[in-house]
């Protein structure tokens, strides 16, 4: 089975917990520990948030200021605009921030969120049907 693990370096261990809770991201105890988390988005993909010391242990460069640059763009695919609205709604009310407004390509509908360290999520509802036909 292929599967994707993200990692993210993180300031508040605990903090950065509840807001990727509050994404609808649900911890999975038996990888994690007091300086990383396991977050399930769903069966194949997983965030890992560690510390900065956890982190560095993997890392081959010094860990990116995510705050004033931009180090990676990751995106949620979700079944409507009421859910990407409540998953944004949920993350500002745990501390994120909404850098834009909602984004309407017509066929897709996006917001952006970002967690306490700067990292940057788009959560869009996309339908295909929408999408413009080439002549």
């Amino acid at each position: 089975m292929k599967q994707i693990f993200i990692n993210l370096a993180v300031k508040d261990l605990q903090k950065s917990m509840d807001f990727y809770t509050a994404l609808g991201f649900t911890n999975n105890p038996q990888f994690s520990d007091d300086q990383g988390k396991c977050m399930v988005w769903s069966e194949n993909i997983f965030l890992m948030i560690m510390t900065h010391e956890k982190f560095s242990s993997f890392a081959t460069k010094p860990i990116a200021d995510t705050k004033s640059k931009l180090a990676g763009l990751f995106s949620l695919s979700v079944d409507s605009v009421e859910e990407v609205n409540n998953i944004v709604t949920n993350g500002l009310k745990a501390g994120g921030t909404e850098p834009n407004e909602m984004r309407d390509y017509g066929f897709m509908q996006q917001r952006t969120i970002e967690d306490f360290d700067g990292h940057t999520w788009e959560v869009f509802y996309m339908d295909i049907s929408k999408f413009p036909q080439q002549s």
